[in-house]
């Protein structure tokens, strides 16, 4: 098998066997490809790498100064594909069994505080209710759930129209691994809901269409690239800081927590595999925990 087949073979593996996202199983496929390049460079082939080459591989990347968590991305990558390799009788050992990487660091994006995520949601809606425009109807509606949610982009885009549940105010995702989840989102979102399902999404409906949420110009499924040059958009129309649609999420969870909303609850709603993960919120809200300190211990 070639390095192309065995590459193209565990990009099967993860979207079918692990049900990785496709952007996953790009990068993961993207990472090994990095790996065997490197091999060949010092002659070997993907079959003759050893520990002391994986070690090699790691320290080039440390040395052109690459993000810590790219490093441990790729990290993960290999060690996926060798223990995929050991089981399917492609390989007689894992040489990444012993291969020590970097955690990625805990650098959270930037975080809306709460009056400027709120203007910014106001004048996407201004803007959507004073010309009538489906188009900014929808941008309107995406910004709305993806903060009010806390949903990934990737999951947003996904959502057809069953999928929500307008009278219980519940959304529907496919979450990683395929995981399904429902989570809640407020009066704001509904509205906004409303307005995009009852004319504006008619509008631009067209064969291709489908069950889509949540449609572009040409009537076709939204696609993350989109959605993030409309939070862009809308970001400098309401004139607050250039964020991310992720941003959105991280600023939805950290609000949250300041609400007073237990981590377990947080980490339902963002569909996080383990509270770990949901814990990198709390050093942003220091005085939500100072509160809760002083009202539940005995001697605050």
């Amino acid at each position: 098998m070639t390095g192309v087949e065995v590459v193209a073979a565990f990009a099967t593996h993860l979207e079918l066997d692990r049900a990785m996202s496709p952007h996953s199983v790009r990068a993961y496929a993207g990472d090994l490809r990095h790996l065997l390049a490197f091999a060949e460079r010092h002659g070997c082939g993907w079959r003759d790498v050893d520990l002391a080459l994986l070690r090699a591989w790691l320290a080039s990347m440390v040395g052109e100064q690459l993000a810590r968590a790219t490093v441990a991305r790729r990290g993960a990558a290999v060690r996926s594909f060798f223990a995929w390799a050991l089981a399917e009788g492609l390989v007689e050992r894992d040489p990444s069994a012993r291969l020590v990487t970097a955690q990625p660091g805990t650098h959270l994006p930037e975080v809306l505080g709460v009056d400027a995520a709120a203007r910014m949601l106001e004048v996407a809606r201004a803007g959507a209710l004073a010309d009538g425009d489906p188009l900014a109807v929808r941008d309107w509606t995406t910004l709305e759930l993806l903060y009010a949610t806390g949903v990934r982009v990737g999951e947003l885009v996904a959502v057809d129209v069953g999928d929500v549940d307008r009278s219980a105010r519940l959304l529907r995702v496919m979450g990683k691994g395929a995981k399904e989840r429902v989570v809640p989102f407020g009066l704001p979102a509904a509205r906004a809901l409303d307005s995009w399902l009852e004319g504006a999404r008619d509008r631009l409906v067209t064969a291709d269409s489908g069950a889509a949420l949540l449609l572009g110009v040409r009537g076709r499924r939204v696609d993350q690239r989109q959605v993030r040059a409309l939070v862009h958009r809308a970001a400098l129309a309401a004139d607050v800081e250039d964020i991310a649609p992720h941003a959105l999420r991280h600023s939805a969870a950290t609000h949250l927590l300041q609400g007073g909303s237990d981590l377990r609850s947080v980490q339902e709603i963002l569909g996080h595999a383990t509270l770990t993960t949901t814990q990198r919120y709390t050093h942003v809200t220091p005085e939500r925990l100072r509160r809760s300190y002083q009202q539940a211990h005995p001697r605050a």
